[in-house]
């Protein structure tokens, strides 16, 4: 006997930002909502998670008191349609930490670990969307060959409204903007 599995019904309609707020949060883990639309983001690979963690702890202690790093949560980037993203890092006013949902006005910088099937997005649209969002800072951490990440950092032109590129760092990253942050990725 088979049956047959398809996606659930939820997953072929738009979701509006009343209806993604009724979900408990087991729900909405491991999703995105582009354009109304539910995205399914797989399971990251340990390595990945640990470039976050690791990255994430090394930005909060060096924000100081006025900023948070955590990791995920949705940003919601849009109401209508609705746009929640889930960026792997995510520096955010600490005076912010109990509204929901979190909004680019209340966001600093966001990073992106690139993983295998997450390379457009990462590299191209989420760029895009959180430039035309107001987020101040992206920065993008690529998994390279050879062991060593590589971090790009973006800082955003509010003349034109797209993010021009910053400092790219290998495996070390120091950085002086949007705050002075040393940590070194290599070894992870």
């Amino acid at each position: 006997m088979s049956a047959e599995m398809g996606a659930p019904a939820w997953m072929h309609a738009p979701i509006t930002a009343d209806q993604y707020d009724s979900w408990t949060e087991e729900q909405c883990a491991g999703i995105e909502i582009v354009d109304g639309m539910v995205v399914v983001s797989p399971s990251a690979s340990k390595r990945h998670n640990r470039l976050a963690r690791i990255l994430a702890n090394a930005l909060d202690t060096a924000a100081g008191a006025e900023w948070n790093a955590d990791t995920d949560f949705d940003v919601r980037l849009q109401d209508v349609p609705l746009s929640n993203r889930r960026p792997d890092v995510v520096v955010y006013r600490a005076d912010t930490i109990d509204i929901t949902p979190t909004r680019p006005e209340h966001v600093l910088l966001v990073v992106e670990v690139v993983s295998p099937g997450s390379e457009t997005t990462d590299r191209i649209v989420k760029v895009d969307q959180y430039a035309k969002a107001g987020i101040p800072f992206y920065w993008r951490v690529e998994q390279a060959a050879t062991g060593v990440p590589l971090v790009y950092t973006y800082v955003l032109d509010p003349a034109n409204g797209h993010y021009r590129d910053g400092e790219v760092f290998t495996g070390a990253v120091k950085a002086v903007v949007p705050f002075s942050v040393d940590v070194d990725l290599g070894a992870v």
